[in-house]
């Protein structure tokens, strides 16, 4: 019973300091979201795949959501030439949750068939794609004029704008999640595993 209180304790304080790293990320310029050109790559899913791979599902779609109000209170606030895309939930909130909800799915799904660290790795590329496919898709159907405008592009060529997009920075945050995934989170995963059984 005891080690069952020590355990949850020590979710909801690494669960509650991601939330806390997720506002710091969002709110602070560069160490979330970074400036290349007119729009900005992200680092910030990494912070929500993290908790999704090791709190499962739920937790993921919980930090999902937290990180995209977040943004869309980012744009509202500290408005840049994307901000009137990320107003819109339906592109800032929706596709983050989905990112936060599948990594759980697959770190779950993956637990137990294969080692710890192909887990993590695994984990972070899909939910790193999963972001940006999700992102694209979603300016695509809901806020495609407003993006173009921002670019100043005709709408027909943002098909191409996007394919263009996942191949190269898509690509690399994916490559860069896989790596990052498993260093930052097998250390939390072995600290919870000793917090349940001291």
């Amino acid at each position: 019973m005891m080690n069952q209180q020590k355990g949850r304790t020590a979710k909801l304080t690494i669960i509650s300091l991601i939330v806390a790293i997720l506002i710091i990320q969002t709110f602070v310029p560069g160490i979330g979201y970074i400036p290349i050109g007119p729009v900005q790559a992200t680092i910030i899913h990494l912070t929500v795949i993290i908790g999704a791979s090791l709190f499962g599902a739920q937790t993921g779609l919980i930090l999902g959501a937290s990180w995209g109000v977040l943004r869309m209170i980012k744009a509202a606030v500290m408005p840049d030439l994307m901000s009137i895309v990320f107003l819109n939930p339906l592109v800032s909130v929706i596709p983050r949750m989905l990112v936060g909800l599948i990594a759980g799915l697959v770190a779950t799904y993956l637990d137990g068939k294969v080692k710890g660290r192909t887990k993590f790795i695994i984990t972070g590329v899909v939910g790193s794609l999963v972001n940006t496919i999700t992102v694209l898709s979603a300016i695509y159907f809901f806020a495609a004029d407003s993006y173009a405008a921002a670019l100043n592009i005709p709408t027909t060529a943002l098909i191409g704008t996007f394919v263009v997009t996942i191949g190269t920075n898509g690509i690399l945050e994916a490559v860069v999640a896989g790596i990052l995934t498993p260093i930052m989170a097998i250390p939390l995963a072995k600290s919870l595993k000793r917090t349940q059984t001291e």
